[in-house]
């Protein structure tokens, strides 16, 4: 999770459930749910890589297979899901699933197009990107576009992350991940105009001058 801070309204008396949480599960969630995976490469692969298994601390997991959750209508009062979205195959489905159990309140975190482009990892499906003022998550399945023909692009940066890299977006992460808090439910939209897609051009802000002349320290010491 990247921005956390946005989590800003799930109150004492609340009731938290977390779908996939990775190797590092919200210390304010009351309970998480989890895919039921083939083989644990695949596992390994919808992690994004991670190997250690997240510590519950005792709390529930529940299971499923990728359709309706297995909970009662409203049995939670808040879910938290970040970066498992855009692995899904129904979007819809997934999201109305999310209002359905927590009354419509919770928190979305999912990588942008731009880190997409970057990266093309085959267990994300979509591109996702939510319109604030019109209160519309958009999306648009990878396999209808043409970011499969700069495959070898895409390797190459994925590689750079395996060599660290990961300041290529660490320091811009507006520019590549995006997080919604919300508080009622909001309509689901296919889009097939990646304009729509875009993160915000406010979130393309100027370097700190303290960041620049970092930069070009470790760049002159060759780091």
């Amino acid at each position: 999770m990247f921005f956390p801070k946005k989590i800003k309204s799930i109150r004492p008396q609340d009731k938290v459930l977390e779908i996939g949480p990775g190797a590092t599960p919200h210390p304010r969630s009351n309970a998480f749910l989890e895919s039921v995976f083939d083989t644990d490469q695949s596992k390994i692969s919808q992690r994004g890589g991670v190997l250690k298994e997240p510590d519950f601390g005792g709390r529930p997991v529940y299971y499923y297979d990728g359709a309706r959750f297995p909970f009662e209508d409203k049995q939670f009062d808040y879910v938290i899901c970040s970066h498992v979205i855009e692995h899904v195959p129904d979007v819809t489905g997934f999201v109305n699933e999310i209002f359905r159990v927590s009354g419509g309140r919770g928190y979305l975190e999912y990588p942008l197009i731009t880190y997409e482009y970057l990266y093309d990892f085959d267990v994300h499906l979509h591109f996702v990107k939510f319109d604030f003022e019109l209160n519309v998550l958009r999306y648009l399945p990878k396999q209808e576009t043409a970011l499969s023909e700069f495959s070898a692009v895409t390797t190459m940066f994925e590689r750079t992350l395996e060599s660290g890299w990961d300041d290529i977006y660490a320091g811009n992460k507006k520019m590549f991940f995006e997080g919604v808090e919300f508080n009622r439910p909001f309509a689901v939209e296919k889009t097939g105009e990646l304009e729509k897609l875009l993160p915000s051009r406010s979130s393309i802000v100027p370097k700190r001058t303290v960041r620049k002349f970092l930069g070009r320290v470790l760049n002159v010491l060759g780091l």
